[in-house]
């Protein structure tokens, strides 16, 4: 059976339109992060996309121990919670550490476990004991249909409303690579996929003291993605990728935004196929 789940109105799932996750990798200032947010509000509902808006407050997974992380969790989730209100938009953040959960679970309509964490039992227990519903990250190091272990963690809690987020597989050094397969691997667990399509051109450590990555062949992924049948886009934007103060390099300039969606909403017109069709 697929399941849908509902973040603050917007169904995702089967018979729903595919949703956008979008927004800048990390929070700069509250400034850029609002902007950013009325930018896609306003675009998305032009296109007629549902739309959730994402941005972390702390990136706790850098290359470098000295590279930009964020706000922090107290500041962050203030200007996430400003920007939920001023932009009139649903929101969604990683968390990684159990003290983070209960302030952002009063902020947040998602929480995300990074894909570094999907494996660590307890704290998945802790997110889903929020009773929110909760975006999977798929670890680079892990085989689709292992998620299902991950959905058995979260559902044991009394937790029903699960994401699964795909973005690309460890490819030897410095590289991913995305098997198409597994999104439709990952339907047979009964729950939506989501494709990161700015993640998945991630070259980690590629910098050097940073990541690379090459933003040129985001748009190549995410309608091969549509076309796969995924139940929504993630992308992270930003009004300048080349002066973004994290995940510059695999992000989509918002100039650039409005061409791709509007291919990825003729794909999935073109390719829509009931739900018992689907592979």
């Amino acid at each position: 059976m697929q399941h849908i789940v509902n973040v603050a109105g917007i169904d995702i799932g089967p018979g729903a339109a595919p949703v956008l996750i979008a927004g800048p990798c990390v929070i700069e200032n509250y400034e850029t992060t609002l902007g950013v947010a009325t930018f896609l509000k306003e675009l998305t509902s032009e296109l007629h996309i549902p739309f959730i808006f994402k941005t972390s407050y702390d990136k706790a997974n850098r290359t470098s121990g000295t590279s930009y992380r964020g706000p922090g969790p107290a500041k962050g989730l203030e200007i996430i919670a400003r920007v939920k209100a001023e932009a009139g938009v649903p929101v969604i953040s990683d968390v990684h550490t159990h003290a983070e959960i209960v302030p952002a679970e009063q902020v947040l309509d998602v929480i995300q476990i990074p894909a570094f964490l999907c494996r660590q039992t307890d704290f998945i227990y802790a997110v889903s004991d929020a009773g929110k519903p909760v975006n999977i990250k798929k670890g680079q190091f892990l085989a689709p249909g292992d998620v299902t272990h991950v959905v058995e963690k979260v559902v044991s809690r009394g937790n029903d409303q699960v994401l699964l987020t795909e973005r690309g597989n460890s490819f030897g050094y410095h590289n991913l690579v995305v098997d198409f397969r597994g999104v439709a691997i990952m339907r047979r667990l009964g729950r939506p996929v989501i494709f990161d399509a700015t993640h998945s051109v991630q070259l980690p450590g590629g910098a050097g003291c940073a990541s690379g990555g090459q933003r040129e062949f985001v748009p190549v992924l995410a309608r091969a993605a549509m076309a796969a049948g995924v139940d929504g886009i993630f992308l992270e934007v930003h009004p300048n990728p080349d002066k973004a103060r994290c995940d510059g390099p695999n992000s989509v300039a918002l100039s650039d935004l409005k061409e791709i969606l509007v291919q990825l909403i003729a794909i999935g017109k073109a390719v829509s196929l009931p739900d018992s069709k689907r592979v």
